[in-house]
């Protein structure tokens, strides 16, 4: 499975598509969180771009996540299953399903609305800046 471009409105839409055909019922193919979980989870990343509720890694901690990490969150290759995260994407407590819902596909409107132009150059939560197709 390759990224989709949620810049690009078709895309976007397909990706908004799949969460609304989603149900608490839902069986997950990889992981351990459930539905409302994961889609918790996929917020997270929108959180640190357009809020400041998680505090920014400084110093020698962000140069190891920079070093660490990046090619692997925004690199061109799939995560890989059952791969390990960092502790503030991990979603453990129980989550309502319509809200965690409605907020992940708020998000990704709100991102592709913005369009790509808005994101190119803009710093990154951990990783500095990023070009847009990062």
């Amino acid at each position: 499975m390759s990224w989709n471009n949620l810049f690009d409105i078709h895309e976007s839409q397909k990706t908004i598509e799949r969460i609304n055909n989603l149900t608490p019922e839902t069986q997950k193919l990889w992981g351990k969180m459930n539905v409302a979980q994961m889609m918790a989870h996929c917020c997270v990343a929108y959180e640190l771009v357009y809020t400041n509720k998680v505090p920014k890694p400084k110093g020698l901690k962000k140069f190891l996540i920079k070093l660490l990490a990046k090619n692997a969150v925004v690199g061109p290759s799939p995560y890989k299953r059952n791969g390990r995260t960092s502790p503030i994407f991990i979603i453990s407590d129980q989550r309502e399903f319509d809200s965690e819902k409605q907020r992940l596909i708020n998000f990704l409107q709100k991102t592709q609305e913005l369009g790509a132009t808005h994101f190119e150059g803009k710093e990154s939560h951990s990783f500095g800046p990023l070009t847009a197709k990062e």
